[in-house]
């Protein structure tokens, strides 16, 4: 019987391109330790910083950063071994928002003495079986060198104090780490446990120094109050909504209205002006004496709530009204018809404030007592960008110690002493640990639970 030829099936696109074997796992390898180095230089008190310039879009607009997560968000990576390793930064970031530089370069080093392994002619299954061991002997031992403070509120505090000024020692505001420790306990220690970081707010004002900011115990409305309005309230009753409050036309593409005397158009207005003041109306109807608006608020409208003694804002935007309602007990509505279905903001004064230039709207006595504002004050807006980030940081890892009050020293020191100093290797399953250890020392310092993963590999 005679064979028949078949013409090779094709089964991935004509532009795709496959890499197999040693190319393909020297491809990750590589991608991964690149996207390690760079941002190395940025780790730690001594780290420098990145300029970003963006372009596309934004070409031209600078960022100044050393925080991990931003630089690897706006770098372009094609290789999958890095793509991996910045969506671990992005994780952390979203989970603990610190460590988002370390996380990558402990993660690029691991990969490293992985490389070193595969070379040996080890298969990354037992490659992997010792990264396995390894973080069981490194939890194993962080655990047993952890420390509780929580029932000692002074020590405890003493231990934010210190947690807060490591997170910022390697940021922008390393030169007042003391003041802004200061400000991120006492933030963080008004939630009461919440960990609910959305009733923390945060200002960046230009203008003064970093050392002009301060934690404003109230919730602050980067907004302004309306002409002829009350400057301030007491026990205010706040609606917040979104909802139109310019004239209710009627929205048909390509619609218009024809008319063949100056007197119909009065009319028209007349009518519009008639129901809009049937809304306000409705408005008024809630028993409110704060009204808050994510869209304008034209003039005649704003002259009704004058005449009717109410406080109109307009225009706070929709991250300001979604934390508004969250801190005064209210919830946003659009519709009027029903006022005894909504639920109104509390809160015991509102009044305007001015910080530098800008006069803002401050809320005293809210509902949600453990409410703070903190306001940035800096040069440039780089300066207060980076400052954001920083802060930012220090709250999220102070959020997650008081929800996990345990706590280990700084430095690398209780998995340093308990495991390598404590001869952890030998505890471990696998063969030939005293070989592969002075093999991971003879090619220099690595990362804890690289030099672990050596250690507790089996050979053959």
């Amino acid at each position: 019987m005679q064979a028949v030829a078949l013409n090779p099936v094709q089964i991935m696109k004509s532009e795709a391109e496959e890499e197999r074997s040693e190319t393909a796992r020297l491809s990750s390898f590589i991608g991964a330790i690149a996207v390690g180095d760079l941002v190395r230089s940025t780790l730690g008190p001594r780290g420098m910083d990145k300029i970003l310039v963006s372009m596309g879009r934004n070409e031209g607009q600078i960022e100044v950063t050393n925080d991990g997560a931003t630089i690897l968000r706006n770098i372009g990576v094609d290789n999958p071994a890095a793509k991996i390793l910045v969506d671990i930064s992005k994780t952390q970031d979203d989970e603990v928002g610190d460590g988002t530089t370390s996380v990558v370069v402990l993660a690029s080093e691991l990969l490293r003495e992985a490389e070193k392994l595969v070379s040996m002619r080890l298969h990354p299954q037992t490659i992997i079986a010792g990264f396995r061991k390894a973080t069981d002997a490194a939890r194993a031992a962080l655990t047993a060198a952890a420390l509780d403070n929580s029932n000692d509120p002074e020590a405890f505090r003493e231990d934010l104090m210190k947690i807060a000024k490591t997170t910022l020692s390697s940021k922008i505001l390393s030169q007042h780490k003391e003041f802004f420790a200061k400000l991120s306990v006492d933030a963080v220690l008004r939630l009461k446990g919440s960990g609910n970081l959305d009733a923390i707010q945060i200002i960046k004002k230009t203008g003064g120094t970093l050392g002009d900011s301060f934690l404003d115990e109230g919730f602050i409305l980067e907004k302004k109050i309306g002409v002829n309005q009350p400057k301030k309230i007491e026990k205010a009753r706040i609606l917040v909504a979104n909802t139109p409050m310019d004239t209710d036309k009627i929205k048909v593409f390509g619609s218009k209205i024809s008319v063949d005397s100056t007197a119909k158009v009065a009319e028209l207005e007349f009518a519009e002006k008639e129901k809009m003041k049937a809304k306000v109306q409705k408005i008024l109807k809630h028993d409110i004496n704060v009204f808050i608006n994510r869209q304008l608020i034209y003039n005649y409208p704003e002259q009704l709530f004058a005449d009717a003694g109410i406080m109109a804002i307009e225009h706070a935007d929709f991250a300001g009204i979604e934390r508004l309602a969250l801190v005064t007990g209210g919830e946003i509505c659009s519709t009027f018809e029903h006022p005894e279905l909504v639920t109104l903001g509390t809160c015991d004064l509102i009044e305007e404030c001015i910080i530098g230039e800008d006069r803002m709207i401050r809320f005293s006595g809210v509902k949600m007592g453990e409410a703070c504002t903190v306001i940035l004050r800096g040069a440039t807006t780089q300066i207060l960008e980076e400052a954001e980030r920083s802060l930012h940081d220090a709250l999220c890892v102070l959020t997650q110690t008081v929800k996990e009050t345990r706590v280990v020293y700084g430095g690398g020191e209780a998995p340093g002493v308990d495991i390598c100093g404590g001869g952890s290797g030998d505890d471990l399953e696998g063969g030939r640990h005293s070989e592969g250890l002075s093999q991971a020392e003879a090619a220099g310092p690595g990362p804890l639970l690289g030099l672990l993963v050596v250690a507790a590999t089996p050979v053959g």
